[in-house]
C-alpha cells in the first residue's frame, strides 16, 4: 500500500511541479535558485505526505518551496541585498489559480541551450524528474547530468519571463525526449506523452496536437517492436495484434481535429503517415500512395533529407523497389541509414547479393545495438540462402 501511494504522490507532484516553480519565479524567484527551492520541496512531499497528505497540494508546495528559497537567499551572503525583497513570507493559503505552464516550456526550450541542456532542464523544471533518474535515463553519471543542469540554469536565469517564445522550439525537444523511449527507472516516451498532453492543454495550437497524435500512434505499437530476445522486429513483420487500439483511436481523433483547422505542420503530415500504418489490418493492405503524397507534403514543409529517404522506402513499396532506387539515386548517400534503405530496396528488387553485402556495411555504420543486431541478421540470413 506504501509503495501505491508512493507512486500517486510522485504522479500528483510531477504534475504540479511547473504550476509551483512559476509561482515563485512571479513572486520574483531567479529561476535557477526557484528550481532548486522546488526540487527541494519535493523531497520534502515524499518524505511527509504518506503520514499526513495536505488538503491543498499546490498550496502546500509554494509554502515549503518559498521556505526552501527564503532559507536559500538568507543564507547566501552574496544576496543580503536581495532580502528586503523577499523578507514578507505571503501567509499560507490557496495558491493562485495563474498558470504560466507554457512560459515555463518556452523558457527550458530556449534558444540559447543546446538540445541536450533543453531537454534535461525540461524533464527537471517541467517533468519534476530528479536529477538522478534523468542521469540514469541517458546513461551517464549524475554529477555529469547535474553540470549540464546547472549550465542550463544559469543561461536562462537572466531571462524574461513573459517573453512570446517559439512553440517549434519546444515541439522539438519534447520529441527529442520521446525519441529516447525507456532506459532507468523512467519512461521518457511515456513522459513526453504527458508532457504534450500538458502543453496541449495550456495552448490551442495544431502542432501542439500533430506532435500528440504522433507520439500516441506511434506508443500503441510499442508492444509489437522487440521480439522476446529484444531483437528489432520490423513494421511489416509486427503482430497487429498487440498494437494497442485504445491508443491509436485516440491518436487518430486527436489528429482529425488538428487537420480540420487546415494549419498543416511537420508533426501533423508525420502523424497522419502513422496513422495510414496504423489503419492497415495487413503490411500488404498498407496504403503506400496515401503515403508517399504525405511524404511529399512533409518533404515540402521541412525540405528535410531524412525526410526523402523515407519517402524513398515508401516509393519503393508504391511503385516497385526500382522506383525506390531511382529516388535514393538522389539523396546523398552518407546520409544515416541510407544504406540500410539500399540494401532492402535491393532485396525487394532480387539482388540478394547485392543486398547482403549492403545489410552488413549499415551493419558497421548502425547508431545502435539493436539496429546493428538487426541489420547483421538480415545479411546473414541473405547469405545463408545463397549458400544452399
Amino acid at each position: 500500500m506504501t509503495s501505491r501511494v508512493t507512486g500517486m504522490n510522485e504522479a500528483l507532484l510531477r504534475s504540479l511541479t511547473p504550476s509551483v516553480l512559476t509561482v515563485l519565479v512571479r513572486r520574483g524567484a531567479d529561476f535557477a535558485a526557484a528550481e532548486d527551492a522546488v526540487q527541494d520541496a519535493l523531497v520534502e512531499a515524499l518524505r511527509v505526505w504518506a503520514s499526513d497528505p495536505p488538503r491543498d497540494a499546490k498550496g502546500w508546495l509554494v509554502t515549503v518551496a518559498w521556505r526552501k528559497f527564503l532559507d536559500a537567499t538568507r543564507a547566501d551572503t552574496a544576496r543580503r541585498r536581495r532580502e528586503d525583497r523577499v523578507e514578507e513570507e505571503p501567509a499560507p493559503g490557496p495558491a493562485p489559480a495563474v498558470d504560466d505552464t507554457l512560459q515555463l516550456y518556452f523558457l527550458c526550450a530556449h534558444p540559447s541551450l543546446t538540445p541536450a541542456s533543453a531537454v534535461a532542464l525540461t524533464l527537471r523544471a517541467v517533468g519534476g524528474l530528479t536529477t538522478r533518474q534523468i542521469a540514469e535515463a541517458y546513461l551517464v553519471p549524475e554529477a555529469t547530468m547535474a553540470q549540464r543542469i546547472s549550465r542550463a540554469k544559469r543561461t536562462v536565469s537572466d531571462v524574461r519571463f513573459d517573453r512570446p517564445g517559439d512553440v517549434a522550439t519546444v515541439l522539438r525537444v519534447l520529441y527529442l525526449v520521446f525519441n529516447e523511449g525507456y532506459s532507468g527507472d523512467v519512461d521518457l516516451a511515456a513522459e513526453a506523452i504527458r508532457l504534450t498532453q500538458q502543453l496541449a492543454a495550456s495552448i490551442n495550437h495544431p502542432e501542439v496536437a500533430g506532435l500528440l497524435a504522433l507520439m500516441l500512434l506511434h506508443h500503441a505499437r510499442r508492444a509489437a517492436r522487440t521480439a522476446p530476445d529484444g531483437s528489432l522486429v520490423p513494421l511489416a513483420e509486427q503482430d497487429r495484434g498487440r498494437w494497442d487500439t485504445a491508443l491509436i483511436a485516440e491518436g487518430v481523433g486527436i489528429l482529425q481535429a488538428a487537420l480540420a483547422r487546415d494549419r498543416l505542420g511537420e508533426f501533423q503530415a508525420q502523424a497522419a503517415i502513422a496513422a495510414l500504418h496504423a489503419d492497415a489490418p495487413t503490411a500488404e493492405e498498407t496504403d503506400w500512395v496515401q503515403i508517399v503524397e504525405w511524404y511529399d507534403e512533409l518533404a515540402r514543409l521541412t525540405d528535410s533529407p531524412v525526410v526523402r529517404l523515407n519517402r524513398a522506402v515508401a516509393v519503393g513499396e508504391a511503385d516497385g523497389p526500382r522506383a525506390g532506387l531511382a529516388a535514393l539515386a538522389a539523396l546523398d548517400a552518407s546520409l544515416p541509414r541510407h544504406t540500410a534503405v539500399a540494401a532492402y530496396l535491393h532485396e525487394r528488387d532480387g539482388d540478394p547479393a547485392t543486398a547482403a553485402r549492403l545489410y552488413a556495411e549499415a551493419a558497421h555504420k548502425a547508431p545502435n545495438l539493436a539496429e546493428r543486431d538487426h541489420l547483421t541478421r538480415q545479411a546473414a540470413r541473405l547469405n545463408a540462402r545463397r549458400d544452399r
